[in-house]
């Protein structure tokens, strides 16, 4: 069987919750909960992800030609969301990252249960895991 990519899997992954928006928001938290831990020290200004209401910091770790991120945020739901773009881009090369187009959002109907300002917050952190592709070039 042909593996399936990293966004279908989510894709399938959300499928299950059939659109309920309370099991929706309580599986964000749950992968939130499930990010690796992230060092306090890496806390710092340098590391804050622009543009969210919540605070998000983002680093990462070049190995060869891969980049490995890691992050935390101070809410829940938003630290779901980080870790799932982390579970996209984590590994990828530069170019892999420049190039993954983001469709999952849209094909679970992400935007409709986590409203305007944290579809905002989702684009700036997609943002800044491009940004660290392009400057690691």
């Amino acid at each position: 069987m042909k593996e399936m990519s990293t966004q279908k899997e989510i894709i399938e992954d959300f499928k299950v919750l059939d659109g309920d928006l309370e099991m929706t928001l309580n599986y964000l938290m749950e992968l939130g909960e499930k990010l690796d831990t992230f060092n306090e020290k890496d806390k710092k200004e340098e590391n804050i992800v622009k543009g969210c209401q919540s605070k998000v910091w983002l680093t990462y770790k070049k190995s060869e030609d891969k980049l490995f991120f890691s992050g935390d945020s101070n809410t829940a739901i938003t630290k779901g969301l980080l870790s799932l773009l982390i579970r996209i881009f984590s590994g990828k090369s530069c170019k892999e990252i420049l190039d993954t187009k983001l469709s999952f959002i849209g094909d679970i109907g992400l935007n409709r249960f986590i409203g305007t300002q944290r579809s905002n917050g989702l684009e700036s952190m997609e943002n800044r895991f491009r940004i660290i592709a392009l400057s690691n070039k």
